[in-house]
């Protein structure tokens, strides 16, 4: 009995050795596993130096985004060169650049076509943010017409808005193509409104009029006039205050042969 005992002892001893010998050849090997390499292609380089985003503050970032900004124009030129693309084609383009991020990490595209003058003028636009606040963004200007384009200009908008929107003008006074580009900004109690007002002769970009951090802006052009209707910040604290409601206001634009022009503001029912 005793004998038998101990050979049962030799024997748990020999398993044990055998089980702890598996399990750390196991832990061994997967400590020597290599990591994974990062993904190959441009999707892969714009993830890679978007990660090194987060922490960082907008006023730092600079080396980091105008290396993703200069990344996205250069393919963006290479792949429309011998193309005319539609506005369709180039945000799907743009789409698949950011394709392979994870939030918070995002990159949003926006882009146009329109017709001008026997060529077609492309705005090939994104917004890069890794927080709520933290954004920057980018707009190319291609021309392009038989079948081949080429970029004309490059701009950055208004920094820290959450997503780029275009309205074209039509052709009034002025030879050149006009365009607003504007995006809203979050961080207080109503978004805030930041809106320039571009010209583009064909092969220079220019800003003819620009209004920042309209509280609560909302946009609308007729014809040869733009109408922003807004909230004043001081007045709509007070009034929450008082459980009331605040007075909105409504400022009215000409457009002009030179740019833009104020006519005048008026309050307006809430």
């Amino acid at each position: 009995m005793i004998a038998l005992s101990g050979r049962k002892s030799i024997l748990f001893q020999t398993s044990m050795v055998s089980i702890l010998t598996v399990v750390l050849g196991v832990g061994a090997a997967q400590g020597k596993k290599k990591a994974p390499p990062p993904p190959a292609g441009l999707p892969g380089q714009i993830n890679d130096l978007m990660k090194q985003l987060p922490g960082v503050m907008l006023d730092d970032a600079g080396p980091i985004t105008s290396q993703i900004q200069k990344l996205v124009v250069d393919h963006m030129t290479e792949w429309m060169a011998n193309r005319t693309p539609t506005d369709v084609e180039v945000r799907r383009e743009l789409e698949g650049v950011f394709s392979i991020l994870h939030y918070p990490l995002e990159g949003l595209p926006a882009t146009f076509a329109q017709p001008w003058k026997g060529q077609t003028v492309i705005g090939a636009g994104y917004t890069i943010g890794w927080t709520d606040y933290d954004r920057q963004n980018a707009v190319a200007i291609f021309t392009s017409s038989g079948g081949k384009s080429h970029l004309a200009a490059v701009t950055n908008f208004v920094p820290r808005v959450t997503d780029l929107h275009y309205e074209v003008l039509p052709q009034l006074e002025w030879d050149d193509l006009r365009f607003f580009i504007y995006g809203f900004r979050l961080g207080k109690s109503q978004p805030r409104l930041s809106v320039v007002l571009y010209s583009f002769d064909g092969q220079n970009l220019k800003s003819l009029w620009e209004s920042r951090d309209i509280y609560d802006g909302k946009m609308e052009v007729l014809k040869d006039k733009v109408i922003i209707r807004h909230l004043n910040e001081d007045e709509y604290v007070q009034a929450v205050e008082n459980k009331r409601k605040p007075p909105r206001h409504l400022a009215s634009y000409q457009l002009t042969a030179t740019g833009i022009q104020f006519l005048d503001e008026h309050d307006i029912p809430f």
